[in-house]
């Protein structure tokens, strides 16, 4: 990990792997949801409305995985004090909530025919509007943050980790209490779904997780741009002010 601390390193691959992960997202992500929407079947019991787990599913675990990639950014700020941690954890903070904002939509649209309801307050979807709201919290601390301009401020980066504790809130939520939310169709090792409904499902979350890949890279490159246009704004006025 420590390979990629140097900005001018992390640059040069970046520059050929972000537009890899987008263009390959793309063209899995649109053949996986192609297959889902027109291919297979409509489920025995949902009809048609099963459709929206191809895009619901692959936004949940994407969602959860943005504040992954936050707490593990901000344990590397903490404990190695790596270069690029503050960076990706802005990176992942904007794709990660709006998955998650997808993920809280596709449900609603998903649970209206299915429980009868937009909304219920029951422990899964309860601790992923929770996440949503994390995601709001952290944008706005690290924005005040980095207004600060305070050089070692590690604010974000302890609420990155103590936010991290609704992960497994929102995994085991429907294990833990008496949930509308059905229990995980996949699980590690086997799946309760058929094989015309996993395979198309399993392809758009590799998709979807390309893409995710691929616009935080593309984040990370435009924060350094801003840092090291920044920079040299500062180093040319101090020059001005030398003369």
């Amino acid at each position: 990990m420590h390979g990629f601390a140097n900005p001018a390193r992390f640059l040069r691959i970046a520059r050929w792997l972000m537009p890899l992960c987008l263009a390959a997202g793309l063209v899995v992500t649109l053949g996986a949801l192609a297959w889902g929407l027109f291919v297979a079947p409509a489920e025995r019991l949902q009809g048609e409305t099963v459709r929206i787990v191809y895009l619901h599913v692959p936004a949940a675990w994407l969602g959860m995985a943005g504040w992954i990639g936050i707490a593990s950014a901000s344990f590397a700020q903490l404990v190695w004090r790596h270069p690029l941690s503050a960076i990706a954890a802005r990176a992942c903070a904007v794709p990660g909530a709006m998955f998650t904002a997808v993920c809280l939509i596709t449900g609603s649209l998903w649970g209206r025919p299915a429980w009868g309801t937009w909304w219920v307050w029951d422990g899964r979807l309860t601790s992923m509007l929770v996440l949503l709201f994390l995601y709001f919290g952290w944008m706005a601390l690290a924005q005040a943050t980095e207004a600060s301009d305070a050089d070692d401020n590690k604010a974000p980066a302890i609420f990155g980790l103590v936010g991290a504790v609704n992960i497994p809130i929102i995994h085991y939520s429907v294990i833990w209490w008496n949930s509308q939310h059905q229990a995980p169709s996949i699980t590690m090792g086997k799946s309760a779904m058929a094989g015309s409904f996993l395979w198309p499902l399993l392809i758009a979350m590799l998709g979807f997780t390309l893409i995710f890949a691929g616009v935080v890279l593309a984040r990370m490159r435009g924060i350094l741009a801003n840092q090291q246009a920044e920079a040299r704004l500062r180093r040319r006025a101090l020059t001005d002010e030398a003369f």
